[in-house]
């Protein structure tokens, strides 16, 4: 009868020194460190995406009140717009930590300013239209960010 000896045995066993998991342990460190900025930005891209779509379907919804209305966009207000486009929250609170409407939209006979913020940013994202029918599209940052193409007021 043949005994086995330790030395046998473990002479046929492989695996990986301490070293070489603690190398691979840094490598997927260092990984997550680069990836997980680069997601918490796309989330905050995603509010902001959202915020510049509720204010350009205030756009339409204010275009369509004006149509309705011989071209004038003088007693148009949240409710109106709502009354057009019901997916438009009527208060920040019915928005539910989702893009809203900044106050009541600013408006005369030809023109109109209506600004949607993100909730969860705070930025800011206008549409205005002025007498000659051009319209316009700012956003301005909160804070100290530059969300706005690289800077804290751009257009969109």
């Amino acid at each position: 009868m043949k005994v086995r000896t330790r030395s046998a045995v473990s002479a046929g066993q492989e695996g990986f020194t301490l070293i070489e998991l603690l190398v691979v342990i840094l490598i997927i460190g260092i990984l997550a460190a680069i990836a997980i900025p680069a997601l918490l930005s796309q989330k905050s891209k995603a509010y902001d995406a959202g915020a510049k779509e509720l204010a350009r379907t205030a756009e339409v919804s204010a275009e369509a009140y004006a149509s309705d209305h011989e071209g004038s966009y003088a007693n148009l207000s949240l409710a109106e717009l709502h009354k057009y486009e019901p997916s438009i929250p009527t208060s920040k609170e019915a928005a539910h930590g989702g893009a809203y409407l900044e106050g009541e939209p600013t408006v005369a006979t030809n023109t109109y300013e209506i600004t949607a913020v993100a909730a969860s940013t705070g930025d800011k994202f206008t549409v205005a239209r002025n007498s000659n029918g051009e319209v316009t599209r700012t956003c301005t940052s909160a804070g100290t960010k530059k969300d706005c193409s690289g800077s804290a007021t751009g257009s969109w």
